[in-house]
C-alpha cells in the first residue's frame, strides 16, 4: 500500500508504515462489509455467487447466507438483525434471529425497486439505502430487467417499518452512504460523477438541498462506492485506486493506494479500529487510529 498525503493531518489518521493484511481470497467479488461485534465476526457480499460469508479470526470462512439474491450493502439494524440490499431480489430484506428472511422495502407505488445498492441505520431505528440501475444492468452483479421507476433514488424506512419514502431523487448514480456522528447529516456518493454530496438531515427524517461535499479523482480502478465515517467525522470512501480520506469540511487529506479494486469498507474488531476492506476477489484489513462508528 502506498500513502499519498494531501494534507498533514493524515498523520493522525493513519501510520506511515500501516500494511493492508489479506484476510481470504477466491471469491468473485466481495462487498458490503459489516462488523457484527457480539460475534466477532465479519459479514460480506460475493455478488456474482450470491453468498454472504462469515469470516472470524477464530472459525475462519464460511457461507452465512445462500442464496443472497446476489446482495450487496449490509448493515445491522439497532436489533442487531442484518439488513441487505439485494439486487437481483430488487429489495432490502432482513434476516431474523432464527435465520427467516422477510422483506422491508420492494416497491414504491406499485413500480418495483431498481436495485438497492448500500444502506444504513440511524439511531432511531429508521433505514435509509440507495437505489441505482446497476443490479438492472449486468447479470454478473444482478439479473437484466428493465427499469419501473424514473429515477435512482434515496429512500427512507420508517422505524416501524411501515413507511418508503423517497428522500432524494437528483443524483444519478447514488451509491455509499454515511452519517455524521451525530446524524445531523447524511453523505451520500454518486458514483457516476465521481462526487460526495451531503444533505442536512431534518427532525422527521427527510433530507435538506444537497450539495457537492467533496470530488474524488485519481488513477487506478474504482469510482466512489463504499463510505464511511469515524468518530471524529472524518470520511473514507472508496474511489480510483484504493480509500480517500476527507476532513469534516471537505479537505482531501489523503488517498491510502490500496492494490486491487477497494469496492467498501466497515468499521470493526472491539475498539472500531479497524477498517475491513472488500478488496475485488479479497477480504482485507488495516489498522487505523481514530476508531469508527460503531454499528448495531
Amino acid at each position: 500500500m502506498q500513502i499519498e498525503k494531501a494534507n498533514a493531518a493524515l498523520d493522525q489518521i493513519i501510520d506511515a508504515d500501516a500494511e493492508v493484511e489479506k484476510l481470504a481470497d477466491g471469491f468473485m467479488f466481495t462487498e458490503g462489509p459489516v462488523w457484527v461485534r457480539r460475534e466477532g465476526c465479519l459479514l460480506f457480499s460475493d455478488i456474482p455467487n450470491g453468498r454472504i460469508h462469515r469470516w472470524s479470526q477464530s472459525d475462519g470462512l464460511s457461507v452465512y447466507r445462500e442464496p443472497s439474491f446476489k446482495s450487496n450493502g449490509l448493515t445491522l439494524d439497532r436489533q442487531g438483525r442484518l439488513v441487505a440490499c439485494e439486487h437481483v431480489g430488487r429489495r432490502v430484506s432482513r434476516t431474523g434471529a432464527d435465520g427467516s428472511v422477510e422483506a422491508l422495502a420492494t416497491n414504491h407505488e406499485g413500480k418495483r425497486l431498481n436495485s438497492p445498492n448500500d444502506v444504513v441505520v440511524k439511531s432511531d431505528g429508521s433505514i435509509y439505502f440507495t437505489d441505482p440501475p446497476y443490479g438492472l444492468m449486468n447479470d454478473r452483479i444482478g439479473a437484466f430487467a428493465p427499469r419501473e421507476l424514473d429515477m435512482a433514488g434515496v429512500w427512507r424506512i420508517s422505524p416501524d417499518g411501515t413507511q418508503l419514502t423517497l428522500v432524494a431523487e437528483e443524483l444519478q448514480a447514488p451509491n455509499g452512504l454515511a452519517f455524521t456522528p451525530d446524524e445531523s447529516r447524511l453523505y451520500v456518493d454518486d458514483s457516476s460523477q465521481g462526487t460526495i454530496h451531503v444533505y442536512d438531515v431534518r427532525a422527521d427524517g427527510s433530507l435538506g438541498t444537497g450539495s457537492v461535499f467533496a470530488k474524488l479523482e485519481g488513477d487506478g480502478p474504482g469510482v466512489p462506492d463504499g463510505m464511511k465515517v469515524d468518530q471524529q467525522g472524518n470520511v473514507y470512501c472508496t474511489g480510483p485506486g484504493g480509500v480517500f480520506v476527507v476532513d469534516p469540511n471537505g479537505t482531501l487529506l489523503g488517498r491510502l493506494k490500496i492494490p486491487g479494486h477497494t469496492a467498501n469498507l466497515a468499521w470493526g474488531d472491539d475498539d472500531w479500529r479497524t477498517l475491513y476492506l472488500a478488496n475485488g476477489d479479497a477480504i482485507a484489513r488495516l489498522r487505523m487510529k481514530i476508531p469508527g462508528i460503531p454499528v448495531g
